[in-house]
């Protein structure tokens, strides 16, 4: 059986590659490793995401599920003044993540290994909130955890806060782009391409 990498630590044995992906326009060199998500090449669908986001004004962004770090590390080389929050349940792709931000030579983030936004609790307990929340799903582990997820973005954005989020139309992103907008109020597809739907909600201000 293919090992999921919606784990905690990952079984496999290392098996580790290095890819090379430009992303709005930043060239970044990352260490991939068996046990995480698309080892072998950045996800068409992370792609169309990152591409998709707006950016402008954003002062406190989490990458959610950051696997070994593309999200996150492009945010944090096109805002280097921002600091870049990164988690990701999976221990071996935080590792990754935090390597990666080294290699390229990135100091604006804080990575934290944990379950969804438990790693962030001691922020959320002082009054912190994002103010945008990217993710590309774990769908592997089913849509309960994925609206789980969901649901608790919702919690940790601010008012008027972005949730960003990227689903294959054939894995149900329609079905999801309507929960969505049940958790939210609003939501739309922001992006649409090669199969992929970008998903974007928005915290109401009141």
């Amino acid at each position: 059986m293919t090992e999921h990498y919606y784990t905690v630590d990952p079984g496999s044995a290392h098996r580790a590659k290095e890819i090379v992906v430009n992303l709005r326009g930043h060239e970044l060199c990352l260490q991939t490793d068996a046990g995480v998500f698309s080892r072998e090449r950045l996800d068409p669908g992370t792609k169309l995401l990152v591409e998709s986001l707006e950016l402008s004004g954003v002062e406190a962004p989490l990458d959610l599920g950051c696997g070994y770090g593309p999200i996150g590390l492009t945010i944090a080389r096109e805002r280097p003044a921002v600091t870049v929050f990164m988690s990701d349940l999976n221990r071996r792709a935080t590792e990754l993540a935090a390597e990666n931000a080294a290699r390229n030579g990135l100091e604006n983030v804080v990575i934290r290994q944990g379950d969804g936004f438990l790693p962030w609790q001691d922020l959320y307990t002082a009054g912190f909130r994002f103010d945008l929340v990217a993710m590309n799903p774990p769908l592997r582990a089913g849509k309960e955890t994925v609206l789980r997820l969901f649901a608790e973005a919702r919690e940790h954005l601010r008012p008027g806060g972005e949730l960003w989020a990227v689903i294959r139309t054939k894995q149900g992103a329609k079905t999801y782009l309507r929960e969505l907008e049940r958790i939210f109020g609003m939501a739309e597809t922001a992006a649409l391409k090669s199969g992929y739907r970008v998903l974007f909600a928005r915290k109401p201000t009141v």
